[in-house]
């Protein structure tokens, strides 16, 4: 005897023939890709196809956790670090490191000769020679961190130890990615550097090109929206509080009307000069002179003598009572 046959309900049946909403909905998707394809070869606009991989952000910061474990032992990880394994755990790191910063470096080359046509048979060799080189500089790196965090403990009332401005104060994060990525820089790595410091940028709100030039016993107190231009010059224990910017007046121009990328365009602070919250300096001819002091709010485009202190007339403040009005 036959089974009977099993009935759809009407909504299924309704479904089942006029067909799924999903699958029309689906059948749409090779044509967004088609036209997104066209816009891969449109000139305006932005593609990044048949060339090298970029260097990877995620491995960027990877590479920077590395470099703070080397940095400063004991600080970061999870494994104990003593007088007896110290040499075999600095020894895994900086070979890791090693590893790591040569793929990175090489990915950023092979980019660089990839995007202006030129043929990369180096490229391999040139990553780990300049990795080599930048890790050749660590020690004195490591020496000059430690006259950044004394000079945050020295210039900071409220901080308790060096361990906790280690830890916690995000403006030593940011010094510290900035070194790392300024030695790079100064080996002529491309994209890797500006990726670590906008990394940086992204977590403390400190924005400070790794093209600056800084000197020893750097300050940031606060930090957030501190603002450090491209050629800005800053000699030893300059200390810079929140909100402060060192940047550009308005860009020149080459003939061709593109923006002139050279040349210097943003200020020098020379040696003990400080700089209070919210001040503006701008112009690459503006000099701070040594041990000089700009107060806050201050917007500057001119030089400044040594020890002078720049500071603005108290706005009038007008105090009401409820008697008053």
């Amino acid at each position: 005897m036959p089974k009977p046959r099993h009935k759809l309900p009407m909504r299924q049946k309704q479904c089942h023939e006029e067909q799924c909403p999903r699958d029309r909905y689906r059948r749409e998707l090779p044509g967004i890709v088609t036209r997104m394809i066209e816009t891969c070869y449109d000139p305006i606009c932005f593609e990044h196809v048949d060339t090298s991989p970029m260097p990877s952000r995620a491995a960027a910061i990877d590479l920077l956790e590395t470099c703070k474990s080397v940095l400063f032992p004991g600080y970061f990880g999870d494994q104990d670090i003593d007088s007896i394994n110290l040499e075999y755990r600095l020894g895994l790191e900086i070979s890791g490191l090693f590893e790591k910063l040569s793929r990175e470096i090489t990915r950023s080359l092979r980019h660089e000769c990839r995007r202006h046509g030129h043929t990369c048979y180096h490229c391999d060799r040139l990553g780990e020679e300049t990795a080599l080189a930048f890790l050749e500089r660590l020690p004195a790196l490591r020496t000059t961190l430690a006259t950044d965090v004394r000079a945050a403990y020295e210039g900071d009332p409220a901080a308790s130890s060096y361990d906790e401005i280690i830890f916690s104060y995000p403006g030593i994060l940011a010094i510290l990615v900035y070194r790392v990525a300024h030695r790079l820089h100064e080996l002529e790595v491309p994209i890797l550097p500006r990726i670590m410091t906008e990394y940086a940028h992204s977590v403390t709100g400190i924005d400070i090109h790794p093209g600056a030039t800084i000197g020893e016993s750097f300050f940031i107190d606060h930090g957030t929206g501190v603002v450090i231009g491209q050629t800005a010059v800053l000699g030893n224990r300059v200390k810079l509080y929140q909100g402060v910017t060192l940047g550009a007046l308005s860009f020149k121009r080459e003939e061709s009307g593109d923006l002139d990328r050279h040349g210097k365009r943003h200020p020098t602070l020379e040696d003990d000069v400080t700089v209070y919250a919210g001040s503006t300096i701008l112009g690459g001819d503006t000099v701070i002179g040594a041990r000089s002091v700009v107060g806050g709010n201050v917007w500057l485009t001119q030089s400044v003598p040594s020890d002078t202190k720049v500071l603005l007339n108290p706005p009038e403040l007008v105090f009401k009572t409820s008697h008053d009005e």
